[in-house]
């Protein structure tokens, strides 16, 4: 609890008038600053963004139960899963080893621009879902509307595609291999779901886990692929660039010479986007973490670091260990073949003649699929909670139990994941694809939307009076950074259905071309419907809602605990994270 001195300095902070509370005295408990000093900052959230204590009392309120090492273990590892494992294989085969690695480039270079506008945001007012918030305060809420169940059901497919594709790894092992895929498929939604329901200190504890063992299996591939290609490994051969010389660095597609290496170059940004996708659940964690505005900016500032050593090195990695062609991997994509035999790292292993290591890497994929999916299942239902914060969403998803988890929204996001049993009859590999290629346009809908929701927000700080300068995370170049994400992803979203289309190698395929755009009816359709059904309009940056839900959170900032290091030990941890 403050002391009495603490409380007497909050009060001082108040953006509220002291006669405006003492003229309506039953309005003296709806004061965040009062109630955060009196029962606790849970209490004092719900309460700023309810705009009363009953109906907080009522539902009830997330908790800040994420540790800074929680949220800087999500911001670098959280929801790396199987496109960065299994999915990259696909682009790699069409487009070859420079192609890819540009590819990936590109598009971190446009996700670390968006990710630092929503930093900006995230820490000016750390809520719950957060994206869904901003964009319906500051854009139109109509387009809050139509991110948030955008994002909710890009997030439940996203849980079944790494269901799915953990389906396909774990039939690596022969034993495995017997088993109805249903069996693994229960086994991990069982998993996933007991990771998520009991509280949110769990959840982070299992991804700061998940986690480490991913960032250590791909700084070890790294470093693998380094040793093989200067002659290290036991059969003693340097590669160098010999793959990028033949079969060569850019593979043509769909058309000859420049025209189709540029196609291939462009084929591989929609598979970087879904390997990319969950990229801002750390946005989505801040209204679920201590000290955010500590933590959150260094989490953005790492995202950096991430995109460097695991994307951009790790598409450079495979492209200098095998060729495009590599008929085990062709053979393995074509024919779905099960385990990680459709992963170019596995390839790769083998090629080197290392025989331990594919046993490893394939635990590793199934514990990245794991970790995605539990990470999914997170973010969709905090996405799902923020809808009913916002009025979009049934009422009663706003209800948390005692440890602050909103258990409806996580159970509803979970039983999305049934439609995994898809794999039992389709096959685990056919099914994997449906998901990815449904869910990459998805998450660019919602990066555009977050590039859209900054660029507001920027109107609505310098029509309100408040310094960019005065805030605790100031992104750089900005809105033209947001500018420049924004019409990065539209062009990709608005060509990422390119191959689809009539050339002299084939002819108009409907159903991928079906599957490339449905994304965006989608979200267009969600932004319409609530647009008519509630005549919403586009918000005036001088009418922007860019306080409610703070006064708590700046009454908080002065009492969470100040880290001093003890000895040299504590000063490299706290560095860490």
């Amino acid at each position: 609890m403050p002391e009495k001195e603490s409380y007497e300095m909050m009060e001082m902070e108040k953006t509220r008038t002291e006669s405006a509370l003492y003229d309506d005295p039953s309005r003296m408990y709806d004061d965040p600053y009062r109630i955060t000093a009196e029962r606790g900052l849970q209490l004092g959230e719900a309460a700023d963004m309810y705009g009363d204590l009953e109906t907080a009392e009522e539902h009830g309120y997330v908790t800040r139960g994420l540790k800074s090492r929680h949220i800087q273990f999500i911001a670098l590892g959280g929801t790396i899963g199987t496109g960065l494992f299994l999915g990259i294989g696909r682009a790699f085969t069409t487009a070859g080893p420079l192609s890819l690695c540009l590819g990936y480039s590109f598009v971190g270079v446009a996700i670390y621009a968006m990710m630092q506008s929503l930093g900006e945001m995230t820490t000016w007012l750390p809520l719950a879902g957060a994206i869904p918030q901003f964009c319906a305060r500051y854009v139109d809420g109509a387009m809050g509307f139509a991110v948030g169940w955008n994002n909710w059901y890009d997030n439940s497919l996203t849980l079944c595609a790494e269901i799915s594709a953990a389906a396909i790894v774990i039939q690596f092992w022969n034993g495995a291999a017997d088993i109805n895929v249903a069996a693994w498929i229960s086994i991990m939604i069982v998993v996933v779901v007991g990771l998520n329901i009991f509280a949110v200190s769990i959840y982070g504890e299992a991804e700061f886990c998940f986690s480490s063992i991913k960032i250590i299996t791909i700084v070890g591939l790294i470093i693998f692929a380094f040793i093989i290609d200067l002659g290290g490994g036991p059969t003693r051969d340097r590669l160098g660039f010999r793959y990028w010389k033949n079969p060569g660095a850019m593979k043509p597609y769909i058309a000859d010479g420049n025209t189709g290496r540029f196609l291939g170059l462009f084929s591989t940004l929609v598979n970087a986007a879904y390997s990319y996708g969950g990229v801002e659940s750390v946005a989505v964690a801040a209204g679920e973490s201590e000290n955010p505005r500590r933590n959150i900016p260094k989490a953005v500032r790492r995202v950096f670091w991430r995109i460097l050593f695991f994307y951009v090195l790790g598409s450079f990695a495979i492209g200098v260990l095998i060729p495009y062609n590599e008929p085990r991997l062709l053979n393995a994509i074509k024919n779905d073949l099960p385990g990680g035999a459709a992963s170019p790292w596995v390839i790769a292993i083998y090629r080197a003649g290392v025989p331990v290591l594919p046993s490893i890497i394939n635990a590793a994929i199934i514990t990245s699929a794991t970790s995605a999916a539990n990470a999914f299942l997170y973010t969709g239902s905090r996405y799902l909670y923020a809808l009913a914060q916002n009025g979009q969403a049934p009422r009663f998803l706003l209800t948390c139990s005692k440890r602050g988890v909103p258990y409806w929204c996580v159970g509803i996001t979970a039983s999305v994941s049934l439609l995994s049993y898809m794999s039992c009859s389709a096959g685990s590999e056919v099914v994997f694809q449906w998901f990815q290629n449904l869910t990459a346009i998805s998450a660019i809908l919602t990066w555009m939307s977050v590039s859209i929701a900054y660029i507001r927000f920027h109107s609505a700080l310098r029509a309100q009076g408040i310094s960019r300068d005065t805030l605790v995370f100031k992104s750089r170049f900005q809105p033209y950074s947001a500018w420049f994400s924004l019409c990065f992803f539209g062009i990709i979203i608005l060509f990422s259905g390119f191959y689809t289309f009539p050339s002299k190698t084939k002819t108009f395929d409907y159903s991928d071309f079906i599957t490339a755009y449905i994304g965006i009816p989608i979200y267009l359709g969600l932004y319409l419907f609530w647009k008519v059904f509630k005549g919403t309009r586009w918000v005036k940056p001088e009418e922007a809602d860019i306080t409610t839900g703070k006064a708590a959170l700046d009454a908080a900032d002065a009492h969470w605990p100040q880290r001093k290091a003890r000895n040299w030990w504590e000063r490299i941890w706290f560095f860490v994270i």
